[in-house]
């Protein structure tokens, strides 16, 4: 086994790996760019070793750069984690000339499975069912439109070099064909620097079945069975849970038989994840394989108990696998709900903020937390968004989606807007819960799943009261306290007022509406009897150091987490979080407000793409301008027909949230 190894990476996984490492007495070499100084895997290793400025190409994608801090701290082998190099094989082979050992497949694997076209060759002589579509060099749009047609749409275009959503598009009409080639062509470039793309047939309502592997330089390869991660945004996963749901052993026995029958065929060594896409009669069809540990390894380990990044360690070190697959097992159910700094109203857009505060469920043998950030971490636009992965477990699926509803009730993030009220919705609804699940669940329920904000529950609401009343009386009883005067009026509690009632009114701005809420609390002897636009409850409770309220409403015991940020407080119940605002009504609408006719940023991020000149005419709907942040892109497009008067950016600048980016004037398209 190894002494000390450096971890390639940043973020959870970093932690992750360095949580292994602990456990078996391996020390552990952190790198860091600029802005990660300070971040959490950097503070959990032996060492850490700087590496570059923020942006990835210049630091965590600095092969020359890793493979030398490698050299310098000694480290013997070096793990990727998953992105960035993970998937390199030119970084690989680097490692193996530098005498280090790569934590992964061999370099040659890596190619084989890293051009989708190439992998759908080889998968198809070893016997594994393919999608029918074309994987070939001819990368022509008339090549291509003509394939299209001949195996009729819709269809999916796919980038040849990469995964993760990235070069993906799904194409309904022959119309849509050129623009969306284009702009998969574009992302495919700019993500994996090889711009060519295959298309498939999209089957109608699949679902996305994936198989962990794992092979030894012994010649052995095991499958540690299948996880189902059918609900997606983008392209990309959001809830995944193994063992898939609705699978009988024999169908369960197959997928994991040809996916080891897929790492046969490539010679591979290491932990892999080969994917299948399976249509509504249970057949199913090769997709892609992943060459390194995946993001939702967690949810295999809950129900296998093994722990796949020791396993990592000793497949590199030489070792043979700690288990044949006659004694691999798997027991009870496990979810992993990926939490992420975005807003899934807004088309789930990447977020930044600084996070000022963090609150998580209690850790047990039933709830894993795997996160690489703390409190006063920046969430920026330089690196994927992902806060954290929730991971439950319990005996059987219904129960461990209660656990998953329950934990995300607990989690709260105040400083940036997160999924986490959307990740409640889903876990709740009705068919996520009955396993009536495929790629497409998001969009046929995005009705239930993405409500119109509506009217705040008076438990929120009084919570949010409570809060401030409680903290108010607090903090006189605190002054009172060291006060020369203890006894002074001043210090009152009671909201006594003279010739009236004793009573405080509190204004809030409820973000999710844009609605001012009036709240007048009137002081009891028991507590306080709260009124607002015709609903009167009585409350009375107990606030805690940490946030939480305990609370009775009316005589019904409650119990809420109410966070202060300046003048914003979060406020989360059962699985209901909302954002309120204490504001001063008088200054009110005193913002200024953007340019009418212009287009505004939705997220910070770079100009990738500008289509349009000042003096164009322009039709609504065109596609004007293309940004890219946090490994997605966001195409701006008219919302009327005009003129462009001004374009702000070019290509390849910075913009921030809110920045105007084009002004149109409106009239006839020509």
């Amino acid at each position: 086994m190894f002494d000390k190894i450096l971890i390639a990476n940043r973020g959870e996984i970093a932690c992750r790996v360095e949580r292994t490492c602990r456990r078996l007495g391996i020390r552990t070499v952190a790198v860091y760019s600029e802005p990660d100084s300070q971040a959490m895997h950097v503070k959990a290793c032996d060492e850490a070793w700087p590496i570059g400025p923020a942006a990835a190409r210049e630091s965590y994608l600095n092969q020359a750069r890793i493979i030398e801090v490698a050299r310098e701290s000694g480290a013997q082998a070096i793990h990727p984690g998953y992105g960035f190099l993970s998937e390199n094989a030119e970084f690989a082979r680097a490692c193996r000339d530098a005498g280090i050992v790569f934590i992964g497949p061999p370099p040659e694997a890596i190619e084989a499975m890293g051009s989708k076209s190439a992998a759908k060759a080889i998968m198809a002589e070893a016997g594994v069912p393919l999608v029918p579509g074309y994987h070939g060099e001819d990368q022509s749009l008339q090549h291509l439109a003509a394939v299209a047609e001949e195996i009729g749409y819709p269809v999916l275009i796919k980038a040849s070099a990469g995964g993760g959503g990235k070069g993906m598009r799904r194409v309904d009409r022959p119309e849509d064909l050129a623009e969306a080639l284009k702009g998969a062509q574009r992302e495919a470039a700019a993500a994996f620097g090889d711009a060519r793309v295959l298309i498939e047939k999209y089957l109608l309502q699949p679902r996305h079945v994936e198989v962990q592997v794992f092979a030894d330089s012994h010649g052995q390869v095991v499958h540690l069975f299948e996880r189902d991660c059918s609900v997606q945004r983008r392209h990309q996963k959001v809830i995944e849970e193994a063992p898939a749901p609705g699978l009988d052993e024999v169908r369960r026995r197959h997928f994991g038989e040809t996916a080891v029958a897929a790492a046969r065929a490539i010679g591979y060594v290491g932990a892999g994840t080969v994917e299948f896409i399976m249509d509504g009669r249970g057949d199913f069809y090769f997709m892609e394989m992943n060459t390194r540990l995946q993001v939702e390894h967690p949810v295999t380990e809950m129900i296998t108990g093994q722990d796949l990044v020791a396993w990592q360690l000793q497949v590199a070190a030489g070792q043979s696998l700690p288990c044949e697959q006659s004694r691999l097992s798997f027991n009870g159910h496990a979810f992993e709900a990926r939490i992420y700094a975005e807003d899934a109203d807004r088309e789930f857009l990447p977020a930044t903020g600084a996070i000022r505060h963090l609150r998580t469920p209690e850790e047990s043998p039933h709830v894993r937390i795997d996160t690489g950030v703390q409190e006063g971490d920046e969430i920026s636009v330089h690196y994927d968004p992902m806060i954290a992965k929730l991971v439950v477990w319990d005996q059987d699926r219904e129960t461990a989606l209660n656990r998953l509803q329950t934990a995300l009730s607990e989690f709260i993030v105040v400083g940036t807007t997160t999924n986490v009220n959307f990740l409640a919705r889903l876990a709740a609804h009705p068919d996520f819960r009955a396993a009536r699940i495929d790629t497409g669940f998001i969009e046929t329920h995005r009705g239930a799943l993405l409500p119109a904000p509506r009217e705040i529950s008076p438990a929120l609401l009084a919570a949010a009261t409570l809060h401030e009343l409680l903290r108010v009386d607090r903090e006189n009883l605190e002054r009172a306290r060291t006060s020369a005067d203890p006894h002074s009026p001043w210090h009152g509690t009671s909201g006594w007022q003279l010739n009236g009632d004793s009573h405080r009114t509190l204004h809030f701005l409820d973000t999710a509406q844009d609605l001012d809420l009036k709240v007048i609390a009137h002081y009891r002897d028991d507590g306080f009897v709260i009124e607002w636009a015709g609903h009167r409850h009585r409350a009375r409770g107990h606030l805690h150091a940490d946030g939480r309220l305990r609370m009775q409403l009316d005589g019904v015991h409650l119990d809420a987490w109410v966070l202060r940020d300046g003048q914003r407080l979060t406020v989360a119940m059962s699985a209901e979080t909302r954002e309120l605002m204490l504001h001063d009504p008088l200054a009110a609408g005193m913002d200024d407000e953007v340019k009418e006719g212009s287009l505004v940023a939705p997220m910070p991020g770079m100009v990738v793409a500008v289509n349009v000149k000042v003096g164009d005419h322009v039709s609504e709907g065109d596609a004007l301008m293309v940004l890219e942040a946090m490994k997605m892109e966001y195409v701006v497009s008219a919302f009327n027909d005009g003129v462009v008067e001004t374009v702000y950016f070019n290509e390849g600048d910075q913009v921030s949230e809110g920045s105007p980016l084009l002004a149109i004037r409106p009239g006839d398209a020509a």
